[in-house]
This record gives structure tokens, sequence and C-alpha cells, in this order.
């Protein structure tokens, strides 16, 4: 595995340009497609810290663990445009959660609404912002694409996201919050 330098210095001011080095040496625009996407898996990353700092059971703490080194890794692979480091495996692996979790569930016959505990509510902000990253990594179009594995783990990540907030909420006793169509103003004036 390719590693690059440590930073012994947080600042360097070679970003003062509007541009920031990728872990190959290139410099790119900050406000380009391949450096959006590390952002957007960089805030990801972050949400799911916050949601570890949340009681939760043993099997989603040790998920969720994995799953931050995961999106490092993924971060790592935006940075070296052309090099894998997420393998399919990975996508393997969360499938294997999200049925286990998704067992116990109560079918769904109806949209649910964010919400219910603490940590539930982190878990579908976290599902929301995944689904951001899945969108960011799919506008990169230079020379080097992001590849098929990763874009599947992105991808699968945001389901066990969703299906981990509603394990969250029933394994604290809370119901998933239906979402009930609101009568429009209009039909309501007619009555």
């Amino acid at each position: 595995i390719l590693v690059g330098k440590r930073l012994s210095k947080i600042y360097t001011r070679t970003g003062d340009d509007g541009t920031t080095g990728l872990g190959d040496g290139n410099r790119v625009a900050k406000c380009s497609a391949r450096v959006e996407a590390m952002g957007q898996v960089d805030e990801l990353n972050s949400l799911i810290g916050l949601m570890l700092t949340e009681q939760l059971p043993d099997d989603i703490r040790e998920c969720l663990v994995s799953i931050q080194h995961c999106l490092f890794d993924l971060g790592g692979e935006l940075s070296l445009p052309g090099f894998t480091l997420v393998e399919y495996e990975r996508t393997v692996e969360l499938e294997k959660m999200l049925d286990t979790l998704n067992e116990s569930l109560a079918p769904l016959e109806e949209f649910i609404l964010p919400g219910g505990t603490r940590a539930a509510s982190l878990c579908h902000v976290a599902r929301s912002v995944c689904r951001r990253a899945e969108r960011a990594l799919w506008l990169i179009k230079d020379d080097h694409s992001v590849g098929n594995p990763s874009r599947q783990y992105i991808n699968r990540l945001s389901d066990l996201l969703f299906v981990m907030a509603r394990s969250l909420n029933q394994s604290a006793g809370e119901s998933d919050i239906l979402w009930k169509r609101q009568p429009s103003s209009d039909s309501a004036n007619q009555t």
C-alpha cells in the first residue's frame, strides 16, 4: 500500500491559490469534482465518528468502526487517482450486516421519516450525506474515474445506514415514524 507523506506542519500555504495537493503529488482545483467527493466522504466519516459517541449495540459499534476505516481508504483512493483501495469484499460485509439487521425489523409498508432516538437520527443524517457522497463519486469525470467497488460500497452503505437507523430505534423501544400525507390547504378549505 502506498502511504503518502505524513504532515508534521499542518499549514503549508500551498493551498492559498485555490488548489490542493493529491496523494500522487498533482495539484488540482479545490472546486474540482474529485476534491468535492473527498470532502463528502470526509464529512460522512466525521458523522460516523459522531454516531460512535452514542450508546450503541456492540455489533453496530463494530460495524461503524470498520466503516470509518473503509471510508478513510476511499478518501485515499480519491486522493490517488487510478489507485484502488476499496475492494468488493467490503460491500459484501455491508450486505451481511444489512441482512442481519433487517431480519429482526418489521417489513416496511409505509415511508418513514428520519427521527426517533438521537443515535437513529444521526444515522439518518449520515445516510443523507452518504447519498450526496455517492452522487459526488459519479461526478468525477477525469482520466481516473472511481472504481465500481467504491461506488457499490457507498451505495450499499446508504442502505445499511437506513436499516441501522430503524434497528437503533427498535433496540431503544422506539417505533418508526411513519410518513402521513398531509391534506392540502385547498382540500381542507372545501370541507
